[in-house]
This record gives C-alpha cells, sequence and structure tokens, in this order.
C-alpha cells in the first residue's frame, strides 16, 4: 500500500472508530511499512460531503508525528469543527476525505500591500494571516474557489475577525506549502 493510501485509511479509520470501535489502526505496523509517518509533521484533515466542506481541522505547527496528527484531525473534522454538527453514520458513507501534509511556515517580510501582492504565488501559497494575537489560514487549494489575491485576503481578514482593510496595517504573513492526498 501506498503511504498516500494509508494515510488516507488512517483517517477513515479514526472516524469510523467512533461508529464500531472493532475498526482500529496497526501504528506501528504502519509505521514499519511507512516510516514517514513518524516524523514530526503537520497536516490539515478536509472532509467534503457532495463537493460542500463538512469538517475541516488541522494543524499549522508540526508537534506529533504524522499518523498521530492525521487520527486527530480526522476525528475532529468529523466530530469537533464548530461549523458543523458532528457526523453522522449516514453522512460518512457519503464524505470524501482530503490530507494537507504542510511544509513549515515560513514568515514573508513586505513592505506594502503591492509588495505582498508580488511575493505571493497565488494557487501555491498557504497563508497565515496574524495580527493582534489572532490569526486565521487558508489551505493553498483554497485559492481553486477564490483565485483572486483581493477576494482571497478579504475572506481570509473576515475569518480571522479583522477589517477588510488589515493588509493596510501590515500584518504578519506566514507562507507554506501542502501536499494533497485524496
Amino acid at each position: 500500500m501506498k503511504v498516500e493510501q494509508a494515510l488516507l485509511e488512517v483517517a477513515r479509520n479514526s472516524i469510523l472508530h467512533e461508529f464500531n470501535s472493532s475498526f482500529i489502526i496497526d501504528k506501528e505496523a504502519l509505521i514499519k511499512e511507512h516510516p514517514i509517518l513518524s516524523e514530526q509533521r503537520a497536516c490539515f484533515v478536509t472532509l467534503n460531503l457532495n463537493g460542500r466542506l463538512r469538517g475541516c481541522i488541522g494543524s499549522l505547527i508540526a508537534h506529533k508525528p504524522l499518523i498521530d496528527d492525521v487520527i486527530h484531525n480526522a476525528y475532529n473534522a468529523a466530530f469537533s469543527d464548530l461549523r458543523f454538527n458532528r457526523l453522522s453514520p449516514e453522512e460518512f458513507k457519503h464524505i470524501s476525505i482530503e490530507i494537507s501534509v504542510l511544509t513549515p511556515a515560513i514568515k514573508l517580510p513586505y513592505e506594502n500591500v503591492e509588495d505582498l501582492k508580488e511575493k505571493i504565488k497565488v494557487g501555491e501559497h498557504g497563508v497565515i494571516l496574524e495580527l493582534d494575537g489572532k490569526r486565521a489560514t487558508f489551505l493553498p487549494q483554497v485559492w481553486e474557489q477564490i483565485p483572486n489575491f483581493d477576494d482571497f485576503f478579504t475572506q481570509l481578514s473576515k475569518k480571522a475577525g479583522f477589517p477588510n482593510s488589515c493588509l493596510e496595517d501590515l500584518p504578519t504573513i506566514y507562507t507554506y506549502t501542502a501536499i494533497k492526498i485524496k
């Protein structure tokens, strides 16, 4: 089994275990087969139902082995994303799971909005927007739904609870990329 398939199975079984405790994850065997699963990596797990977001939880900073981060984030995307009710067994039959394994975030120095526009790689960069102790992120694949820089940052500012004009205050910006597994 390829590592991508193993990660998707881990995510699926993490959720299934809530409905049926006989679904277990043999972490030791999986790590033996795919040593990368023991590396400290950050990831997001996104659940979609009928093409629409149904849950998304993740880690921006690597703080545990990848296999544990996938287990934790898959479970929380299904049952703890406050934007949605807990995933039902019926919904589970129809969800698609996507895992985004993140590279470490890098602070992006910039002088003004125009400079930021030149440095952000639309379609490639995930972005963390941080200001006054609050922050929000959009994964790189959000560019697929919001391909325009201004709209992307307007929605990211809204997600963080910042005014649309917050880029004028030169918030801290971090970028990262992600390996997307479906």
